[in-house]
């Protein structure tokens, strides 16, 4: 049998309102902010993420799904979008007619790790991403949006991690000082800790391995150490968040390895998704406009994992998600009235009116139960003696109530299922 390949997953019918209730959130909640959505092609040239992630990562030198085409040219389906993003603003010269441009996003991604819940290789992200100012209220706007898009998809165990990575110029001078700490105990490092002690020695915060964490206990944090400038504009963003009801805590090791991020750097965690428990993460990317070849313009955005925010819905049992029904359905009593019923079908159709009938010629009892199966809230007979005298049979499938309606008005069916 063929199946979907390992890390993918088909998004059945059952579970699409979810996803689409998930989709109608975000949209609205950004559109409120007045952030517009670009879409991006699902590939890339490899080159792009090569730069902006960075080479020596994990996802560009483990994760990335890439192929060289017929032009000899090297693809890479999209493992992140802000590249992307990045990209069509440069490549479209967008900061040449509006000084800020404010995007957001929903979109396939692609890495090929190890599955497991919460994380596939084809997953979906939403996330926004404001470019062409520097200001520290973008920042606390950004954190706003996601926490709002959370708490409005009824989720309650959320904790906002928040960080200041500082300038590149002082957090060279505390990388420095980070390795002077670390390399006396080198050799009790994991070895992948080892690698990254000169390689992208900010990384060693991220290490799983117990051993290493308990290491970096007694290390210097990168949050003492950053320049004033950073530390007043986090002062900022903190007091942005106080002042709109957003709670968070510090964390000092929530840091980014590229050098292109500067200054807020946050996360949002959740108890209720197991040991992958950020549903999201972002902050402030000042140079990577400028590193990826457009003019030197900031930013500041955000990428979310759909499968981890719903896996979390799931666990809370947050989502209070409408009954799905139709409007109406048509029981046919007479199998030669089957032209009879595709009709009044495309006519109610017409009349904005959700509309299902029997296809298979199935008995009077199993229409019905198929009626109920749709949960429709209305069922129209037509057939018997009823169809013979002119008349249609209307009944109301929530009160029992039912209704002959003559053949010719046909609206005033359409006017009592509106209703």
């Amino acid at each position: 049998m063929l199946k979907a390949i390992t890390g993918t997953k088909d998004i059945l019918p059952t579970e699409i309102q979810r996803w689409k209730y998930l989709e109608k959130v975000v949209e609205e909640i950004f559109t409120s902010f007045n952030y517009k959505e670009i879409r991006t092609p699902v590939f890339e040239e490899t080159a792009l993420f090569a730069r902006s992630i960075g080479e020596e990562t994990d996802i560009v030198g483990k994760e990335m799904y890439t192929f060289i085409d017929k032009g000899k040219t090297s693809l890479t389906l999209k493992p992140e979008m802000t590249a992307s993003v990045v990209r069509a603003f440069i490549e479209h010269s967008l900061g040449k007619y509006q000084s800020l441009n404010k995007f957001f996003y929903i979109s396939p991604m692609f890495r090929q790790e190890r599955p497991q819940a919460g994380r596939q290789r084809q997953f979906h992200q939403f996330g926004g991403e404001a470019l062409g100012s520097t200001s520290p209220l973008l920042d606390a706007e950004i954190i706003i949006i996601v926490y709002k898009i959370l708490s409005g998809l009824g989720l309650k165990d959320l904790t906002v991690k928040l960080n200041s990575l500082g300038v590149p110029g002082s957090r060279e001078n505390y990388k420095n000082l980070l390795r002077e700490f670390l390399n006396d105990s080198k050799d009790k490092l994991s070895g992948d800790s080892r690698k990254r002690l000169d390689q992208n020695v900010l990384r060693i915060f991220d290490s799983k391995v117990e051993s290493d964490q308990e290491i970096l206990k007694s290390a210097p944090f990168l949050i003492d150490y950053i320049d004033e400038e950073s530390r007043t504009d986090f002062e900022v963003v903190k007091n942005l968040l106080k002042q709109s009801n957003i709670p968070f805590e510090i964390d000092p090791k929530l840091v980014r390895g590229l050098d292109y991020y500067t200054k807020t750097t946050f996360e949002i965690v959740s108890g209720k998704v197991g040991s992958q428990s950020a549903l999201c993460g972002g902050g402030r990317y000042d140079l990577l406009v400028e590193q990826l070849g457009g003019e030197p313009t900031p930013g500041v955005g955000f990428a979310a994992g759909m499968e981890r925010i719903l896996f979390a819905c799931e666990n809370e049992q947050s989502l209070n998600l409408p009954e799905e029904n139709i409007d109406l359905y048509i029981i046919k009593l007479d199998k030669n009235l089957s032209s009879k019923v595709f009709d009044l079908a495309l006519y109610f159709r017409k009349g904005d009116l959700v509309v299902d009938y029997d296809y298979l010629d199935r008995s009077v009892k199993a229409q019905m139960r198929e009626a109920n199966k749709f949960n429709a809230r209305y069922v129209l007979f037509i057939g018997g003696d009823e169809f013979q005298s002119g008349k249609l049979n209307l009944k109301n499938m929530g009160t029992g109530e039912q209704k002959l309606i003559g053949l010719d008005n046909y609206s005033e069916i359409i006017n009592l299922v509106r209703k």
